[in-house]
């Protein structure tokens, strides 16, 4: 009587990964990424520098803990853009997250480990809902003008703001001359004009420096006189 043995061979199907979810506190310098399971669990946090190459090992240290599908990152229009573009081009939906308010900081303490894995926890029950921008369509070009605009106006109120204040201890003729002129007609008037330093042929033409020079020594031989 033969026996019939059975053999099991190995599955050859590969193991499923688990689904992970990333969460990350921004900064200028570092960020701080966080994985916990769907259950919740932490499964580890660590630093990263804020560069092409910190975002490249920031997903290459998440995924070795699962598979990354979701992520929740604080400031996706400030700090976290840079990495926001970067996971989002990675197939990776990304969610904007509200940083801690600032009555929880100053009652629990700033923790950034604590606060990656808050955002990350916010993805995971669905109170983060806001996805990341991508950065590189018409609102985002609309933003880069209007800052642009907003910083040359600022700049342009503090020179006119600086040049009035100039004004102010200016000689009593010179400043009653000036001030019923309009805002661009003052920058007009104040303004330095190009002068040559040569004339044709090697000739120093007007406003050269030793003309200058000269002009000042005359002012001063002429008080002295007085």
């Amino acid at each position: 009587m033969t026996t019939r043995q059975s053999s099991t061979s190995p599955s050859t199907d590969p193991p499923v990964r688990r689904e992970v979810v990333l969460g990350v506190d921004t900064h200028g310098e570092v960020h701080v990424a966080a994985v916990i399971s769907p259950l919740g669990k932490v499964l580890g946090t660590e630093s990263f520098p804020a560069t092409a190459a910190g975002y490249r090992q920031l997903l290459v240290w998440a995924r070795k803990r699962g598979t990354v599908r979701q992520a929740g990152v604080e400031g996706t229009g400030t700090f976290g853009a840079g990495l926001s573009r970067y996971l989002l081009a990675q197939r990776i939906q990304v969610f904007e997250v509200n940083r801690p308010d600032r009555s929880a900081r100053r009652l629990f303490g700033k923790s950034d480990p604590l606060d990656a894995q808050t955002a990350a926890r916010a993805v995971l029950s669905g109170r983060a809902r806001a996805r990341a921008k991508s950065g590189d369509g018409p609102v985002h070009s609309a933003r880069m003008y209007k800052l642009a605009k907003d910083s040359a106006v600022k700049a342009r109120t503090k020179a006119i703001n600086q040049l009035k204040a100039v004004l102010a201890l200016a000689d009593p003729a010179l400043r009653e001359r000036m001030s019923s002129l309009g805002n661009a007609e003052l920058f007009r008037t104040c303004a330095p004009r190009p002068t040559r330093r040569w004339g044709r042929r090697g000739r120093r033409g007007p406003g050269h420096p030793h003309d200058v020079t000269h002009a000042r020594r005359a002012h001063r031989g002429a008080h002295r006189s007085d």
